[in-house]
């Protein structure tokens, strides 16, 4: 059987909303959880969870992280990794040079959480007073924030906990055991295999796409890329399909009966691993989906968090929520103008909002 665009789609689909587990091996399946500040109706990480955990509820994951065994950092992107995954990455050099007047800055801080314990950037600058600073969108911050910010990068610090969506930050024993060129290509093979099981399948620039983005990750390895990406098309899978070389992990197999999606409706945020990559997304679905929470309002075509809307292993649509009184509410979207006629439809889109009032504690 000759493998098609049908086959991969499902396959897509079926493989990433897997079976609903406990929250520490759904991510660890996925390998890493994206994050985003947003809420609406909740933040990108728990949306993405609450498909894949047994029972999540919307803020889960913050209240739980303290005593899991995961780390917040730069990956591909922010987001909460398991801690093996993230030792892959250290020790980190930044891209940024310090100068010797910050890294007395980043030792005294260091000592200063070392004494105190877990530090809110308040009490670091209360401390401190190093001042304002120019953000990179052109404001003003703390100083003692991008302070921080750097040395959590370097792996001086780590995130213990959030407090009112503000990073708390604990000591962290930096790695500083050297990592010679045989070890730092192992490690950059596990860490892009890591975002392929996660994304996978993979068109072509899409695999180079997200190589290119592991130099948030990683930058220490720039160099190394170009012979990464070349062992990666090497091991995995691969099929040429209207013109496009598609990847995925060797181990699996797109026709595979056990690619199966389901007869529920979902709606997924904007960075689900399902709908992440735009570019899969319209050859897959035929259609442009945009993020345009940052579009000026008179510019939006679907609306300021718009959720991709999932039946079977078809993207129809679109629904942007939000909750006014404790009620949820909802505006739908469909790429053919309306709704499907088909009464499966209806009542498998009804239980998928209330499962989202469930997610959100609009029941209890």
């Amino acid at each position: 059987m000759n493998l098609t665009l049908d086959h991969l789609r499902r396959y897509a689909v079926a493989r990433s909303l897997f079976k609903p587990t406990t929250l520490m091996r759904a991510i660890g399946k996925l390998g890493f959880v994206q994050a985003d500040p947003i809420r609406a109706p909740a933040r990108a990480q728990d949306l993405t969870l609450r498909h894949r955990v047994t029972g999540y509820r919307a803020g889960e994951l913050e209240q739980r992280y303290p005593r899991l065994a995961l780390e917040e950092d730069f990956f591909v992107n922010y987001g909460f990794l398991p801690r093996e995954h993230h030792a892959l990455m250290h020790p980190r050099e930044a891209r940024v040079v310090w100068t010797p007047t910050r890294w007395k800055q980043a030792h005294a801080v260091r000592e200063f959480v070392a004494e105190r314990g877990p530090v809110h950037p308040r009490e670091v600058d209360a401390h401190f007073a190093h001042g304002k600073t120019t953000n990179w969108f052109g404001g003003s911050s703390n100083a003692s924030t991008q302070l921080l910010d750097g040395m959590h990068y370097r792996g001086m610090l780590r995130v213990a906990r959030r407090d009112g969506g503000t990073r708390v930050y604990a000591l962290r024993e930096a790695d500083t055991t050297p990592v010679d060129e045989v070890v730092a290509h192992e490690r950059l093979d596990a860490l892009l295999d890591i975002v392929i099981r996660k994304y996978a399948p993979l068109p072509a620039a899409s695999l180079g796409q997200l190589l290119g983005y592991l130099r948030s990750g990683v930058p220490q390895w720039q160099g190394l890329r170009a012979a990464a990406l070349k062992r990666a098309r090497e091991r995995l899978g691969t099929a040429r399909i209207d013109g496009v070389e598609w990847y995925w992990p060797a181990d699996e197999n797109p026709r595979a009966v056990r690619w199966k999606p389901d007869d529920a409706v979902r709606l997924l945020t904007p960075f689900d691993p399902v709908v992440w990559d735009r570019r899969r997304f319209e050859l897959f679905w035929g259609w442009a989906y945009r993020f345009e929470a940052y579009t000026p309002a008179p510019k939006r075509k679907l609306g300021y968090y718009a959720l991709p809307l999932l039946w079977h292993d078809r993207v129809i649509g679109w629904a942007n929520l939000s909750v006014a009184g404790g009620e949820l509410q909802s505006q739908f979207g469909f790429v053919d103008g309306r709704a499907p006629r088909d009464a499966a439809f209806r009542r498998a889109c009804e239980a998928e909002l209330e499962r989202m009032r469930a997610f959100l504690g609009l029941l209890e």
